[in-house]
């Protein structure tokens, strides 16, 4: 039995280490790879690994980066800042998301967060076959469910260390709050009951520079300028994955950077304070849920943050990244 484990394990690396690199979208030494991931309920799914290697050479410590819903990475100041700091950056566009859409296939779809296990299960053992020792996984609203998720289900040795950058650990419906587990139960027979998201463009306008008010340049076809309807089979994934956390509380051992905005607000239509706050998720939520991960949760309240705080103001993101940079190096 020891002989054949040993065999599959071998047989594991030779196909990860003979993974086929080539350049990405956003150029300037990024690179990007899919991964098969079988077959699913829409058909054939894959994942996209990102990466940007450092210049140092050393390869030694790496972080993965999870994006949230309505999302895909392509965050260069990022992962440049996570380079210029001695780490290779690594990320992961899920299946259905960004670079791993495929023809026909619904974007953002999910029945289980169990699926984005085996997404992010791919770039660790990338990360892993690259001989990395220290290992930091950071998520932003979704993607921070699922990196927290990931870590409740998994408890994942490899990893050092949790960045989460306003998790989406608590629904922020108000009164429609109270419908989610009646949608949570339709899902289990009804997943793809449609379910329509409001009509408000504050938060993209507040980002983009195109044609908005704020710095960033990313594709419209992948991160929509309003939020996309979603289905009962998403609630539902969404729902149990947040319970999950809340079956698990404490259970998060390794030291958690829990960052969030100052303070929320609401906008279906831009207004200057959209650029300073988040108008996605409450921000008490967070901090109240995300004190619950673990023992090791370090909370951090970023003044003028709007929803993913590296997308804030040049004078609001420049100090969180000293803060992130100073914290990392208190992790051992």
């Amino acid at each position: 039995m020891k002989v054949c484990i040993s065999i599959i394990l071998l047989f594991s690396s030779i196909c990860v280490s003979a993974r086929s690199w080539q350049p990405d979208i956003l150029k300037n030494g990024f690179e990007m790879s899919y991964v098969d991931q079988g077959i699913d309920y829409s058909g054939k799914v894959r994942s996209t690994i990102i990466r940007r290697l450092s210049p140092t050479g050393r390869h030694d410590k790496a972080v993965l980066y999870i994006h949230g819903f309505n999302d895909y990475f392509f965050q260069t100041e990022m992962a440049l800042k996570f380079n210029s700091n001695g780490y290779d950056f690594y990320a992961v566009d899920l299946r259905k998301y960004g670079r791993s859409i495929m023809p026909g296939q619904k974007k953002f779809q999910v029945r289980n967060f169990d699926e984005y296990v085996a997404d992010v299960d791919s770039a660790i053992a990338e990360i892993k076959n690259a001989g990395v020792g220290e290992i930091i996984l950071a998520g932003h609203s979704t993607g921070g469910l699922v990196a927290s998720y990931y870590m409740v289900t998994t408890n994942n040795a490899s990893i050092d260390a949790l960045i989460l950058n306003s998790p989406f650990l608590d629904w922020n419906l108000g009164d429609m709050e109270s419908l989610v587990p009646l949608v949570s139960f339709l899902g289990k027979f009804c997943p793809d009951f449609k379910i329509e998201q409001g009509d408000g463009t504050a938060y993209s306008e507040s980002l983009l520079k195109d044609g908005g008010h704020g710095e960033w340049h990313y594709d419209t076809n992948w991160k929509l300028r309003k939020s996309p309807d979603v289905d009962a089979g998403w609630v539902r994934a969404v729902d149990e994955a947040q319970r999950t956390l809340r079956k698990h509380v404490g259970a998060i051992k390794i030291p958690i950077l829990l960052m969030y905005s100052s303070k929320s607000a609401g906008y279906s239509e831009w207004a200057p304070g959209a650029n300073k706050s988040d108008i996605v998720l409450d921000v008490n939520d967070i901090k109240h849920y995300g004190l619950m991960l673990g023992p090791k949760v370090n909370c951090t309240k970023v003044v003028g943050g709007v929803h993913d705080l590296i997308l804030s103001s040049r004078n609001v993101r420049e100090p969180l990244y000293d803060y992130i940079f100073k914290w990392l190096s208190t992790v051992k």
